[in-house]
């Protein structure tokens, strides 16, 4: 069995526990404090609210905490392509508003190109929190075109992002997510078939949702659904977009030490576009403390 058979099959089963798990766990369990007296009803025991893997969680920073996130995806087929990012998030003045940046490298074609892309300045405001029906978090983000477009890292202009994530508790050992959002990228330049320069809106949509099953404290397990477009440019200049779709199947883990938590993740994402399916890997690793 060679790796991208091994990682289907892999994927595979984890979507299958994932599933199982869901039909067994039980949703209305009565959860208790750490002393063993009973939580009031509706009430949910603590878990971790991180950041997802691909699905955005509606939880700012708490006030006084800062996080650091790192991620890393590979697609082994049809080509190897790297995509790294590092985020950093921190909250202003309190928990309503929140001020972060992500720095992104990609390594494309096995290797032949890589750089650094766009990097993004992104603002949320904290809509609804954990105590109302659903907490909602919009999110803003400004793209600034810091990677080579003729190296495929970039499109050499600004952007802006929009994303609206969503997130409810709707049971003990359960936590629905759902993102939607969309990405603009006016006056984008291309040639067409004359070697004429002409300029055009360049636009990206996204919608996805996960279930993460909170199987205790520390393990959650994690299932991904997100699609959106891409696209290709053909000799004309024109812009051809289509969809793509990637389930995502994984897991996360919180270690405490003290005032500092450090979450290691892994998941096996599988992307559909085209008629094509790829394979891959997803690692996360973030640390949140106090400063």
């Amino acid at each position: 069995m060679n790796i991208v058979s091994a990682f289907n099959f892999l994927s595979k089963i984890m979507i299958s526990a994932f599933i199982f798990a869901l039909l067994f766990v039980n949703l209305h369990s009565q959860e208790k404090y750490d002393n063993g007296t009973d939580l009031p009803d509706g009430a949910f025991s603590k878990a971790i609210e991180d950041n997802s893997f691909l699905i955005e969680e509606a939880y700012n920073q708490e006030t006084g905490v800062v996080q650091h996130i790192f991620t890393g995806m590979q697609n082994f087929t049809p080509i190897k392509n790297w995509e790294f990012s590092f985020t950093q998030e921190w909250p202003l003045w309190g928990q309503t508003n929140q001020f972060s940046y992500t720095v992104l490298y990609n390594s494309f074609n096995s290797g032949e190109v890589g750089g650094f892309g766009d990097l993004l300045i992104n603002y949320r405001y904290q809509l609804t929190g954990k105590d109302d029906y659903a907490a909602m978090s919009p999110r803003l983000s400004l793209i600034l075109p810091i990677g080579d477009k003729d190296k495929g890292l970039g499109n050499g202009i600004p952007g802006v992002q929009f994303n609206f994530p969503l997130s409810k508790r709707i049971a003990e050992s359960l936590t629905f997510h759902f993102n939607a959002g969309f990405t603009l990228f006016p006056g984008f330049k291309t040639m067409n078939a004359q070697s004429e320069e002409i300029s055009t809106l360049l636009n990206y949509y996204n919608v996805g949702a996960s279930l993460i099953w909170l199987a205790t404290y520390n393990l959650n397990f994690m299932f991904e659904l997100i699609s959106g477009n891409n696209n290709t440019v053909d000799g004309n200049g024109n812009i051809n977009y289509f969809n793509e779709t990637i389930i995502n199947p994984g897991f996360r883990y919180a270690i405490d030490i003290g005032d500092l938590q450090i979450v290691p993740g892994l998941a096996f994402p599988i992307t559909f576009s085209e008629g094509e399916t790829a394979s891959g890997a997803f690692l996360y690793l973030s640390f949140e403390h106090p400063f």
